[in-house]
């Protein structure tokens, strides 16, 4: 099983991770981050297939994936 973690006070709200996910975990918030920004958070966790589709596009870094233990970090800026 994976468990997605998204750093709110890194998004900028792009969406990309949003519209590249292909299972629609991904969804929007409500709540604005300390940047001033709607933040992207995984709206239904139990259905992520670990793709990491979601770490790859987001151009800020703020997506962390762990895989049965294994935790992904793409980059580290």
């Amino acid at each position: 099983m994976s468990k997605i973690t998204i750093d709110p006070n890194k998004c900028k709200g792009c969406e990309l991770c949003v519209k590249a996910c292909p299972e629609q975990i991904l969804a929007m918030g409500k709540q604005l981050n300390v940047k001033g920004y709607f933040y992207a958070q995984v709206a239904e966790q139990p259905r992520c297939i670990g793709c990491r589709i979601c770490c790859i596009v987001c151009p800020d870094v703020a997506i962390e994936m762990a895989v049965q233990g294994t935790m992904y970090k793409y980059f580290d800026y």
